[in-house]
């Protein structure tokens, strides 16, 4: 984490916290009216957790069947993280299903990205079954075995920076800010007059 990306983070989450607590009294600039009340609370979540909205506008990953594993893994960028949903087995010998994690590496097709991981895979009406993997890969070390069954493939898309999100919440912010400095009372003058000298 770089500096920059920590000291932003504190300053969003200071925030955050200060028009959580301004929502919660019920007072902003002014006494604040139940909507803007609402709005300070969701400027607040989104400021906390802009990942959630993020997430509903773009996927961070996309789920692919068995049969299009190899395709999308050939289609994939290097680098990519890919969480395989496996069948198979445990020490003692009782089904269960779970991930495994691996990198795609560099590769013409699908098939040669999974021999250069350590895994050669056979495609078997519609189901893909690691038919071997080679001692110490990298599939080895994620957890392949032989003969597990590869049921689908969850895959990491490209996601905007969450943090875009933080300007849709200014904006919110910017919105409570206007409505309520229309209702603050205006100053007196002799209070003018002395706020002047």
């Amino acid at each position: 984490m770089s500096w920059f990306t920590g000291i932003s983070t504190f300053v969003i989450a200071t925030v955050a916290m200060l028009l959580f607590a301004a929502a919660t009294q019920g007072w902003f600039i002014v006494r604040s009216r139940r909507f803007e009340s609402a709005l300070l609370l969701l400027v607040a979540f989104t400021l906390f957790r802009p990942g959630f909205w993020m997430d509903m506008i773009v996927p961070p990953f996309h789920d692919v069947p068995a049969a299009s594993v190899l395709a999308e893994i050939g289609k994939a960028a290097p680098g990519t993280d890919v969480h395989l949903n496996i069948d198979g087995e445990d020490e003692f010998g009782k089904k269960k299903q779970f991930f495994v994690p691996i990198v795609v590496p560099e590769g013409k097709d699908g098939t040669e990205k999974f021999s250069k991981l350590g895994v050669e895979l056979l495609a078997q009406d519609g189901n893909l079954i690691v038919d071997g993997v080679t001692f110490g890969s990298e599939a080895a070390k994620a957890g392949l075995k032989f003969d597990q069954k590869i049921m689908s493939a969850r895959i990491d898309a490209h996601q905007p920076p969450k943090q875009l999100m933080w300007f849709a919440g200014f904006v919110l912010l910017a919105i409570v800010v206007l409505l309520q400095r229309r209702r603050r009372p205006a100053m007196p003058p002799s209070t003018r007059a002395a706020a002047a000298a």
